[in-house]
């Protein structure tokens, strides 16, 4: 095996390639993971319980074992496609450079602005936790105004909060702020 990956820019070229392999095995990959997802969600569709109700004539079933189904026909419309010699539009890069490192501060950053927002969620509760997640997720993510980031932080989370507990029903964890909001 060869460390190096042909270039398959040229369409023709690409085409005559996979044909004589018999299909890209990656492709390939990416049609087993779909029937997969699909298989898991007919399953699991099928492990759940009746629900007999006058509000709900469909039930919880219905949803998973539509998608499993149609996450089945994806696969194997795909897979078909593939064999036949369908190759996608290479990756002209757009504005990113392909030849660049990971930014691996930036992915760190990131992972510790997530667990430490998951862990003071109940604590601090949403509205404060949600708007450490936004201004520390801008922060990582290059945004220099503070000030302005923990505001739409805010104004985010305060928004979420009671979109949730009102319109939804589902209340989020108030924290600190219970009793205020």
């Amino acid at each position: 095996m060869s460390d190096v990956t042909p270039d398959r820019t040229d369409a023709d070229t690409a085409a005559q390639d996979v044909e004589t392999q018999g299909g890209d095995r990656a492709q390939y990959g990416m049609c087993a993971a779909l029937a997969g997802l699909g298989i898991l969600l007919l399953v699991n569709a099928a492990q759940l319980a009746p629900v007999a109700s006058t509000n709900d004539s469909l039930g919880p079933k219905v949803i998973p074992t539509v998608l499993g189904i149609l996450l089945l026909a994806v696969s194997v419309l795909y897979a078909v496609d593939i064999r036949r010699g369908g190759v996608g539009a290479a990756d002209e890069g757009e504005d990113i450079d392909l030849g660049s490192k990971a930014d691996w501060k930036t992915v760190g950053l990131l992972v510790v602005v997530f667990g430490v927002s998951a862990a003071l969620m109940e604590t601090l509760g949403w509205v404060i936790a949600g708007t450490l997640l936004f201004a520390g997720c801008a922060f990582a993510l290059g945004n220099r105004h503070y000030i302005r980031g923990v505001l739409v932080g805010l104004a985010i989370s305060l928004v979420t909060f009671y979109v949730f507990a009102i319109g939804l029903g589902v209340n989020l964890p108030a924290g600190i702020l219970q009793g205020i909001l």
